[in-house]
């Protein structure tokens, strides 16, 4: 039998061949590029610097906390808000030269990423509630660009937002100056699911590292 005899007659079972081969790397290339899931943080794994002593040794089964603070336009947002959401949130204050001017235009940018996702929101909480008062936040809201449906900025009771802060979102330092609830806003992003868990820290000042959220964000819908 010549070459081109043989290869006439094993030209389907050639071409069958090839195509189960690519069908199988392509199998093989999705399985390996498969992203891992994001890890669900404990108080255990995050620095004590940023965590109550109360939970500081809590290993498993930790979530948001309920809470009830009033947002840039006078209304009440609770942990219902949220409800069915990821959302990222941080600490801030209004009056903040340092950090804070970069956190919020990171905020912006990701609020920009996110504005047509029914499903992403941001929350922003003042560490200075007695300065930060609605008007103050509304101000605030309206030289940043943010758009109410999307982004809350927060003030209400000190004591619940400290409380937030370092027993659910493990996200501040205390002042140590002794002054009860008063503490030190870091430039933490915490990204949270839609089950009220903390799923990835983030240095809200690193354009890198908002990248990073818009990515994990992609992560956690693939989780539904």
């Amino acid at each position: 039998m010549s070459f081109l005899s043989f290869f006439k007659e094993y030209k389907k079972f050639g071409i069958f061949f090839t195509v189960l081969s690519l069908i199988i790397l392509a199998v093989i290339y999705n399985i390996l590029n498969v992203q891992p899931p994001l890890p669900i943080y404990q108080p255990a794994m995050v620095s004590e610097e940023l965590v109550d002593s109360s939970i500081q040794h809590q290993a498993k089964y930790h979530k948001i906390a309920d809470f009830s603070l009033v947002n840039q336009n006078g209304e009440i947002v609770t942990q219902d808000t949220y409800k069915d959401k990821i959302y990222v949130a941080d600490f801030f204050f209004t009056t903040c030269q340092t950090i804070c001017p970069i956190m919020t235009d990171h905020m912006y940018q990701i609020q920009k990423e996110i504005i047509s996702d029914d499903e992403v929101m941001l929350l922003s909480h003042s560490v200075t509630p007695k300065i930060d008062s609605v008007a103050q936040l509304k101000k605030y809201a309206k030289e940043k660009g943010v758009i109410d449906r999307k982004w809350n900025l927060v003030t209400g009771d000190k004591k619940q937002i400290y409380e937030l802060a370092r027993k659910s979102y493990l996200a501040v330092k205390t002042d140590g100056n002794g002054d009860e609830y008063d503490m030190i806003h870091t430039e933490n992003f915490m990204l949270i699911d839609k089950n009220r868990q903390i799923r990835g820290f983030y240095d809200g000042t690193n354009p890198e590292d908002i990248e990073k959220i818009l990515e994990d964000i992609k992560i956690l819908k693939q989780e539904d």
